[in-house]
């Protein structure tokens, strides 16, 4: 049996993990990094198919990150069906156009220059999953009386980190898209009221040949400061 106590009259467990010496505690943060710092943002995704399974256990992992309250103030709509990708890629590509036509400053488009976006995002219907990560305001019980959750945007952030490493540690690669308004995404996939969409997030294999832009992330001196 696990050991409870009691806490404002609600069950807490009793928390136990083993640390680690000094020694391999400094082995293991630095093999994470080298892990982590292999991810990379690709827009080449193969259609090979990937489990239901995977995206499953990926979804699980996504949902252990902490949140406000613990409400856990988010939605995992995910898509394999290619006619819902296609609606999607279309009312995508549409803002997308609209943006890089006009909604966009110039300071902005040079800054994506190095990156090599414009309007076409073939992805959506390539990949073969797409997640859409959707935000939840409030929620609304049986009688339709809604209750607040708590620190929502900083909520699904961090989940959404967390689903971003799954995918990698998975073997997979992603986009964090987010074409703006997002709305249509609301409209296609018929989500209540209380939802709105946060990030669209294109998952599959790498394609035999893929390209990712040749950047360098700050280092450690140009993004931290210490108090020591």
């Amino acid at each position: 049996m696990r050991n409870t106590k009691l806490v404002n009259g609600y069950p807490f467990i009793n928390y136990k993990k083993t640390g680690y010496k000094a020694a391999e505690m400094l082995q293991r943060s630095k093999a994470f990094y080298a892990w982590a710092n292999e991810r990379r943002t690709c827009r080449d995704i193969s259609e090979k198919s990937v489990a239901k399974e995977v995206i499953e256990n990926i979804l699980l992992t996504a949902s252990t990150a902490p949140s406000g309250a613990h409400k856990q103030p988010w939605t995992f709509c995910v898509i394999s069906n290619k006619d819902v990708k296609k609606a999607i890629r279309k009312a995508a590509e549409e803002e997308e156009y609209k943006s890089y036509a006009g909604r966009m400053s110039k300071e902005w488009l040079e800054d994506l220059a190095p990156i090599g976006t414009d309007w076409q995002k073939p992805f959506l219907t390539e990949a073969p999953w797409l997640i859409i990560v959707f935000r939840r305001s409030y929620e609304i019980n049986e009688n339709g009386e809604k209750h607040q959750n708590y620190y929502v945007q900083e909520s699904c952030g961090i989940a959404c980190g967390f689903l971003l490493a799954a995918i990698h540690d998975a073997g997979l690669v992603a986009i964090t898209h987010t074409p703006s308004p997002m709305g249509f995404l609301t409209k296609l996939l018929q989500r209540p009221e209380n939802e709105k969409p946060y990030l669209l997030v294109p998952v599959g294999y790498a394609k035999e040949e893929a390209w990712v832009p040749d950047l360098t992330r700050k280092n450690l001196d140009d993004m931290s400061v210490w108090y020591e």
